[in-house]
C-alpha cells in the first residue's frame, strides 16, 4: 500500500518541494496548512489539504481525526512548520516550540502518532562554531544557540527527546536555497545589479543545501530504520567563501563585472536595529534584524555530514553551481513575468 504522508507547515518555499518529492515517490500526500497560508507552491491536483489550528490542542486533534476518518492515520509526518523571522521575537517560541508541543499532544489525543515523525530544525540550534581553527560543526557539538530562533529550535528538539512514544528524526539543515526562497534571492538580485555586499572582514566559510536535495533526504531518512531518534546535519559536503559564492552566482547570471563591498560589522548591526524597529512599527517581520545579524556575523558554517552519509546514504545531487543555475533560471522567469 502507498505510504500516507502529512506535511505540517507545507506552505511556502521548502514545503512545496517536500510535497512535490512525496508525490514523485508515489505517496499519498496531505498538506497541513492554516486557512491564511498561501497555496502558490502547492498546486498539484493530487495534494489533499488539511486546515490546522496549532494554537488549540483539542481543536487540532479534531481536525486531524476529521482529515483521516474511520480510524486511519498517516504513516509518516514531516513537521516543517516554523518561523525564521518574526516582528515579535516571542513568536519564535510560540511558533517553533509551543506549536510543536501542541501538535504532538493533539496526535496523542487523536491516537494518531505516526510510524515516523521528522522534525525540521536548523543548524542554528547548535549555534556558533569554532572560529579559530574552523573545525566543522557536528552532531556531537554542544548546542549553544545565540539567537532567539536557534533557542526556539533547540527547545523543540529537547521536547522531542522527552517523547518516548514518538518515533522521531531531527534534521538540522544549513542555509537552504532554491527557486522562490527570499533571503538568498536578495543576494542574487544584488549581484545581478553588479553589487555584492558582505559583512565583516574575517574569513567566513559558508555552507548550503539545495532545496531538492533536502526534500529527497527527508524521505530517504524516514524510510531507514537507523535514523530512529537520531539528529542529522544536512548540507552539501563542500564549503565556500563569499568570493566563491559571488563568482558562481555572477557566472549563472552572465555578469562579468560585480563590485564586492565589505561592510564593517558595526554598520550591519546598526542597519539591523533600524530595520527591526521599523518592522515592529509596521507590525511586519523584517529579513534584517538583530537575530539575523548574529547569523551573518557567524564566521564558520562548515559542517560534518558523515552521520547522514553513513546512516541513510545521504549524497547531495546538487553542487552549489548546479543549484544556483536552476535558481537563476526561475528568478529570471519571475522577473520577466513581473514586467
Amino acid at each position: 500500500m502507498k505510504k500516507k504522508v502529512l506535511i505540517i507547515g507545507a506552505g511556502g518555499f521548502i514545503g512545496g518541494f517536500i510535497a512535490d518529492e512525496s508525490l514523485r515517490r508515489g505517496f499519498e500526500t496531505w498538506a497541513g496548512v492554516r486557512p491564511s497560508t498561501s497555496r502558490e507552491f502547492l498546486n498539484h491536483a493530487d495534494i489533499k489539504f488539511v486546515n490546522l489550528d496549532y494554537s488549540d490542542v483539542d481543536k487540532l486533534a479534531a481536525q486531524l481525526r476529521d482529515a483521516m476518518p474511520d480510524g486511519g492515520r498517516w504513516d509518516w509526518i514531516v513537521y516543517n512548520l516554523g518561523a525564521t523571522k518574526c516582528a515579535n521575537f516571542a513568536d519564535f517560541n510560540r511558533i517553533n516550540y509551543i506549536f510543536l508541543q501542541n501538535t504532538v499532544n493533539a496526535l496523542r489525543i487523536a491516537d494518531m502518532l505516526p510510524e515516523r515523525f521528522l522534525f525540521m530544525s536548523s543548524l542554528s540550534a547548535i549555534g556558533p562554531g569554532d572560529e579559530k581553527n574552523y573545525e566543522p560543526l557536528t552532531n556531537r557539538s554542544i548546542p549553544q544557540p545565540n539567537t532567539r530562533y536557534g533557542v526556539s529550535k533547540i527547545k523543540a528538539e529537547t521536547f522531542l527527546e522527552t517523547c518516548a512514544d514518538l518515533n522521531w528524526t531531527i534534521f538540522r539543515p544549513t542555509g537552504v536555497y532554491g527557486p522562490h526562497e527570499q533571503d538568498y534571492l536578495m543576494m542574487i538580485k544584488c549581484i545581478d545589479a553588479h553589487w555584492d555586499f558582505g559583512v565583516g572582514f574575517r574569513k567566513q566559510l559558508l555552507s548550503f543545501i539545495y532545496v531538492k536535495d533536502l526534500a529527497a533526504a527527508i524521505f530517504d531518512a524516514i524510510a531507514t530504520p537507523q535514523t530512529l531518534r537520531r539528529k542529522y546535519i544536512i548540507a552539501e559536503p563542500q564549503v565556500y567563501t563569499q568570493s566563491q559564492f559571488r563568482k558562481i552566482v555572477a557566472k549563472a547570471l552572465g555578469r562579468k563585472f560585480v563590485v564586492p563591498v565589505r561592510l564593517p560589522l558595526w554598520t550591519a548591526y546598526i542597519a539591523s536595529v533600524v530595520a527591526e524597529k521599523y518592522a515592529v512599527a509596521k507590525m511586519k517581520a523584517s529579513t534584517l534584524n538583530r537575530d539575523k545579524f548574529k547569523i551573518m556575523k557567524q564566521r564558520n558554517w562548515n559542517c560534518d555530514i558523515s552521520d547522514a552519509r553513513h546512516d541513510f546514504g545521504f549524497a547531495p545531487a546538487y553542487s552549489l553551481e548546479r543549484g544556483i543555475a536552476e535558481t537563476v533560471v526561475e528568478y529570471r522567469k519571475s522577473k520577466n513575468n513581473s514586467k
